[in-house]
């Protein structure tokens, strides 16, 4: 029987009101009423069950948006927190009998979960205001950069309805360039582009950019001789085009400003500096591990935070037939990428990592795999740095 706690407080969390299971070390309910998204009655529960029977945990299975009201007031009461993931939520409800789903037979679950395997839960961070706005800005930042991809997608299929040959031109990140966006906004699309001619575009060209646009407005000629006719459908899609790329500009104008203010919330967050010390984890990679992992006071080794992120490999052992380690499928994503892309980065950059990496391709590893590899050998550094608050040490790679 867990002992730890005196009642087990499940909230089932909702955008208006919440339902909540209180079960005391016996799993006997003590509390299974329905709470308002209101600060009052949540404290009044809380309090209460404090008052009468001691020692409080708070279990929510949503600690952000709707979540957020009841882990500040669990929290300004004094009373420990804690999460239940989703995917553990789905699997203990398996074990309960019914099939019925309901907010008061979810609120038991996740209160019962909590009491019966507490090896399932999840810290919530007693974040700094830096943190909490550190994840406003990360989160505002992860919509802009889908609504670019969606606003790139649209101009590109456009451009492929109207003229494929100007939009192989536009290959890759060329799309994306300050001054590819302003020629569309400015010239709308092959029939603004002819309109004006090549010499008049490049003179345009020549005073809105640094570089040389000789190149690109020569390609972008040859692709128009290209085509003669014009696909029915073309003059609506070239009025539609510079909206596209003005937004274009706009989101990555946006974007620009959360990385600066990001990097301000970095100057006042010294873990974020600890982190940024490594070679290829940068404001934005950091920022999604601390958001993941905290300050990793949850994780007893390196190896338990590993087997968190899903990049520590998996054995699977059943008799002779399957014996042997696999690639782990589950894990915290946002920390697994966060992870691999800084080895990846590193692993193109940073002498000792990119030595790492060869060695293990010289192996016999896939390119993924060698990341991976490398992504396990750097986070047993990183943990070492977060715990000890020790910057990272250049070191020269030993030749083999």
């Amino acid at each position: 029987m867990n002992t730890e706690y005196d009642v087990w407080l499940g909230l089932d969390v909702g955008k208006t009101s919440h339902h909540g299971c209180g079960l005391d070390p016996a799993g006997e309910r003590v509390f299974d009423h329905e709470l308002p998204q209101d600060e009052a009655a949540l404290r009044d529960v809380i309090t209460t069950l404090q008052d009468d029977y001691g020692r409080v945990l708070v279990i929510v299975d949503q600690p952000n948006t709707i979540g957020a009201l009841p882990v500040a007031v669990a929290r300004d009461c004094g009373a420990d927190i804690a999460y239940l993931p989703g995917l553990a939520m789905r699997k203990a409800a398996d074990l309960y009998p019914g099939q019925a789903k309901t907010d008061a037979r979810d609120a038991f679950i996740i209160a019962d979960t909590a009491r019966t395997m507490p090896h399932t839960l999840r810290s919530v961070d007693r974040e700094s205001d830096v943190l909490a706005n550190l994840k406003v800005l990360a989160g505002t930042d992860e919509d802009l950069a889908h609504d670019i991809t969606r606003a790139i997608n649209r101009l590109r299929s456009l451009l492929l309805q109207i003229h494929p040959a100007l939009e192989r031109v536009f290959k890759g990140t060329v799309l994306t360039r300050s001054i590819v966006l302003d020629l569309l906004i400015r010239y709308r699309g092959p029939t603004g582009l002819r309109t004006a001619g090549k010499s008049g575009v490049k003179r345009w060209a020549r005073n809105h950019t640094r570089m040389d646009p000789s190149a690109l407005i020569d390609a972008i000629f040859d692709a128009l001789a290209e085509q003669t006719v014009t696909v029915p459908g073309s003059q609506a899609s070239e009025s539609v085009v510079p909206r596209h790329a003005s937004r274009i500009k706009a989101l990555k104008a946006e974007r620009k400003e959360i990385e600066a203010e990001a990097e301000e919330l970095a100057d006042s967050l010294p873990l974020l500096q600890v982190l940024t010390s490594m070679p290829g984890v940068g404001v934005k990679t950091a920022s999604q591990i601390l958001l993941a992992a905290g300050d990793f006071s949850a994780f007893k080794t390196a190896g338990h935070l590993a087997a968190y992120a899903g990049i520590a490999p998996v054995t699977r052992r059943s008799g002779t037939s399957i014996r042997g380690e696999f690639p782990s499928r589950a894990g915290n994503k946002r920390l697994k990428n966060a992870l691999f892309h800084s080895a990846w980065v590193a692993s193109c950059h940073d002498p000792l990592s990119k030595a790492y990496y060869d060695r293990k391709r010289a192996e016999g590893k896939r390119h993924n795999a060698a990341v991976m590899c490398l992504a396990r050998r750097r986070l047993n550094v990183l943990f070492a740095m977060v715990k000890t608050g020790a910057f990272y040490e250049v070191k020269t790679p030993v030749a083999a």
